[in-house]
């Protein structure tokens, strides 16, 4: 086995255990397909984000989904999450609660898929559908 393909498989335990730390979440496609069985990856929801210009701390939050493609491919979806800029357009949506926080509703902003190592990033915002 390469290292590649022990890496791909080590993700399995490090970011979808849910005894240690993976954190179960749903998602939806713009077609409004969800993978019937549970999604477990690696959340963030951070308070503090950096001014690209000053490099000073700003007010605000930064929340990620790092999940297996393998995963998502096994679970039925037919596409990697991805921004969708058309505000008319369906986005890709993310559930998953905090470790102090309800559950909480995101759009996929920006995503990276690391076809490499088989997982995908994804940059979240917080989804109000009565603002889109």
């Amino acid at each position: 086995m390469s290292l590649r393909v022990q890496a791909e498989a080590d993700l399995a335990v490090t970011l979808e255990a849910s005894t240690d730390f993976g954190e179960p979440f749903t998602l939806t496609d713009p077609s409004e397909f969800a993978s019937a069985e549970q999604l477990y990856g690696a959340v963030g929801d951070i308070g503090q984000v950096l001014d690209v210009d000053t490099g000073q701390a700003v007010s605000g939050r930064h929340a990620t989904l790092t999940a297996r493609i393998a995963t998502l491919t096994a679970a039925g979806y037919t596409n990697l999450p991805e921004g969708i800029a058309d505000a008319a357009s369906k986005p890709w949506l993310v559930d998953f609660a905090g470790v102090s926080t309800a559950s909480q509703r995101y759009k996929v902003v920006q995503s990276f898929p690391d076809r490499t190592l088989g997982l995908i990033t994804m940059i979240l915002a917080f989804w109000n559908p009565a603002a889109a």
